[in-house]
């Protein structure tokens, strides 16, 4: 369908857009929505990772039936941000003396 549209016709379209939206709008625009494609490529990513590594606990479970730690666990920071989310100590609650 895009190569049924002339030089004209595109440049007609684009001019449309900036009259709709103003050349002062658009780079916010383009800057939010590349931020959501960043925060949405990281957020599948964790997911990814999330995943693997529940399979790979899955398997070390069924293959040794020994109680293992628990990972440690994370504050949860906004989506996409995971330079400030950091890992939390767990309290030991054994007694002492």
């Amino acid at each position: 369908m895009i190569g049924n549209l002339k030089p004209l016709e595109i440049l007609l379209i684009i001019a449309v857009i900036v009259l709709l939206f103003g050349a002062k709008k658009l780079p916010e625009m383009a800057r939010s929505l590349g931020k959501s494609a960043r925060i949405l490529k990281s957020e599948a990513k964790a997911m990814k990772n999330e995943n693997a590594a529940a399979d790979d606990d899955a398997a070390a479970r069924t293959a040794d039936p020994a109680p293992q730690q628990a990972a440690p666990r994370t504050i949860k920071a906004a989506p996409g941000d995971v330079t400030s989310s950091r890992p939390v100590a767990e309290p030991n609650h054994t007694a002492q003396g």
